[in-house]
């Protein structure tokens, strides 16, 4: 499909990926009216944030057993997603009233991000394959504004009704979906209607090659910390004493503390060209576990360094995901890298629904000291990593 050339593809893919993945934290941003108006606690929002992670598990892993991804265009998989995506989070909008019927809806969401956010690395291999390496960390960075999204247009639209801003990412999840379907495919796509499908024994297998369980040992450690964070995001400022529940303070903090973390990943992608993915990747562990140790103590300090420690934290927490992909696809044999990344990818999404609902359902008791629960996965990530960090099989970007 001819593209017009003022339009990068790589452009283009960014920024549907941003629009897209709006969905994802959608219903987050809501989080202090549903929980007036449902009468539900944060216990609830971990598990409406969990409906989401599992649905996005079981969509990772149905496109790596049917090799569904290999077989069929990756735009149009990437636009019927973003569209069935958008509808579900519009429905969810519009029909939701309490837990029991919101939660399905969520699930149905997670199951479309499993073919936007996987499918725009796709996308851009077939498009610029020699500058895949440096989009992912663009592509990590629009996740991760995509998820602070729905806070700033709750931000800016104050006053509104809260499905105002749910509304607005489903829109936004049907301009991906025309983005890219207009963009389609790249002259590098290579379709396989024999595509192989999941290979879960050598993918076990895989994790007794050194340099992908360090690298994997990481990841999970990171996800355990990530989804957390963001989810808590809000309860944090609130607990902070930064912004009031519901008010418009709120809205536009958590935008920016989640949002910044889109310049960690752009930034960590830069660094690792100097000194390897593997010490960005220690690096940013290192930072994000020390926010997590001093954040408990945070009480003691005056707002704007409280304020200040909450977006390093943010900055850190996600500047090493588009890492541990690199350095796993870099350390298992080529025939199954999709097959191992998509377990890995399923395994860490697993354990980031442990935490979310843990610290979801701890934060009223525990208050600032629930950073503590993040505090292994950065710690462990680091330890698990140590074989890479220290260089004995570090492989550069």
């Amino acid at each position: 499909m001819p593209v017009n050339r003022l339009f990068n593809p790589v452009f283009v893919i960014v920024l549907a990926q941003l629009f897209g993945t709006s969905l994802w934290f959608s219903a987050n941003s809501a989080a202090d009216d549903l929980m007036a108006s449902w009468g539900i606690a944060a216990a609830d929002l971990g598990t409406l944030t969990n409906a989401v992670q599992l649905g996005f598990i079981l969509g990772t892993l149905g496109f790596a057993i049917t090799g569904l991804a290999d077989r069929f265009a990756a735009s149009r998989i990437f636009a019927l997603c973003a569209i069935l995506g958008a509808l579900a989070n519009g429905a969810f909008a519009t029909f939701a009233s309490d837990m029991g019927s919101g939660l399905p809806w969520r699930f149905v969401v997670g199951l479309c991000l499993a073919g936007v956010y996987p499918l725009g690395m796709k996308l851009v291999v077939t498009w610029v394959p020699e500058r895949a390496g440096a989009a992912l960390a663009w592509l990590v960075g629009m996740l991760t504004l995509g998820t602070a999204l729905p806070h700033g247009v709750r931000w800016l639209g104050t006053g509104l009704p809260w499905q105002f801003a749910i509304a607005v990412s489903s829109l936004l999840a049907f301009l991906a979906a025309a983005m890219i379907f207009r963009l389609g495919d790249g002259p590098h796509l290579k379709r396989r209607h024999d595509a192989p499908r999941l290979k879960l024994g050598r993918v076990i297998h895989t994790f007794s090659i050194p340099a992908f369980r360090a690298s994997a040992l990481g990841y999970f450690g990171h996800q355990w910390e990530l989804y957390a964070f963001w989810t808590l995001v809000p309860l944090l400022v609130v607990l902070a004493g930064l912004a009031d529940p519901g008010s418009n303070n709120l809205s536009g903090l958590s935008f920016a503390i989640v949002g910044i973390g889109a310049l960690g990943c752009v930034a960590g992608g830069r660094w690792s060209q100097r000194i390897g993915s593997a010490r960005v990747a220690a690096c940013a562990l290192a930072l994000s576990a020390l926010c997590c140790a001093i954040y408990p103590l945070s009480g003691y300090f005056p707002p704007w360094l409280r304020l200040l420690l909450l977006c390093l934290w943010g900055f850190s927490v996600v500047a090493d995901s588009p890492h541990f992909s690199a350095l796993s696809a870099r350390a298992c044999p080529p025939e199954i890298v999709g097959s191992a990344l998509a377990c890995q990818n399923a395994l860490g999404f697993a354990i980031t629904m442990i935490s979310i609902q843990l610290s979801t359902s701890w934060i009223s008791s525990w208050g600032n000291d629930i950073a503590w629960l993040l505090l292994p996965g950065p710690l462990l990530g680091l330890i698990g990593l140590l074989p890479l960090w220290r260089g004995l099989k570090d492989g550069k970007s």
